[in-house]
């Protein structure tokens, strides 16, 4: 307990000594999505001629769906090695339904975010990894019936710093809430982001 409590000491005394620096920034890049948790489906019914009732229904394989997403980093570094970096994004997600009907069409499903992270970075010299919790804002959607309104998810990442302001990153985002009664969303990143410098 004494170890661990002296170790707090110096790790906060060694971020009280350095220089915090603010730089603000910018991310885009390319999302490939999909939708966890097994198959689609879609049910439907309908009243012929002779007012009999027929149900219908068709399963889809889900496929990966590639889109974009771009947003404002703002890089807190409190030391060498950890930067704390809230974000705020827009990102279009989603996933490819294809159908295994011949007579049914395959449809591309749509969901659209504003979302923000808390992102917490680790540097080893030019590279680093960051993780942390997102919470995401429905704008827009399509091909889905009734989306849930918000998604908390979870992101882990890696990054490398080309120069000083430029750097490329890949991540993978995991959302836990339902976007409707049977998938959550699962999406890849990877893009670049550009860091301005300020005055000190």
């Amino acid at each position: 307990m004494k170890k661990i409590l002296l170790l707090t000491i110096v790790l906060i005394s060694g971020l009280s000594l350095a220089q915090v620096t603010f730089n603000p920034g910018i991310r885009v890049g390319a999302n490939i999505s999909h939708l966890s948790d097994g198959p689609a489906h879609d049910y439907w019914y309908y009243v012929d001629n002779q007012n009999y009732y027929h149900n219908g229904s068709n399963t889809y394989d889900i496929k990966s769906k590639i889109d974009f997403y771009i947003g404002f980093q703002a890089n807190i570094r409190f030391a060498k090695f950890y930067a704390l970096q809230p974000e705020i994004y827009y990102t279009r997600q989603g996933a490819k339904y294809e159908s295994q009907d011949p007579s049914v069409a395959s449809k591309t499903v749509s969901v659209s975010y504003v979302g923000a992270a808390v992102v917490n970075k680790f540097y080893f010299d030019k590279f680093n990894i960051h993780f942390g919790p997102t919470l995401e804002l429905l704008t827009d959607y399509k091909n889905v019936e009734s989306p849930t309104e918000a998604d908390l998810g979870f992101l882990f990442g890696a990054g490398y710093d080309i120069t000083k302001n430029f750097g490329v990153e890949a991540r993978i985002k995991k959302g836990f809430v339902h976007i409707n009664s049977d998938h959550t969303n699962v999406t890849f990143q990877t893009g670049v982001y550009y860091t301005f410098n300020m005055k000190k």
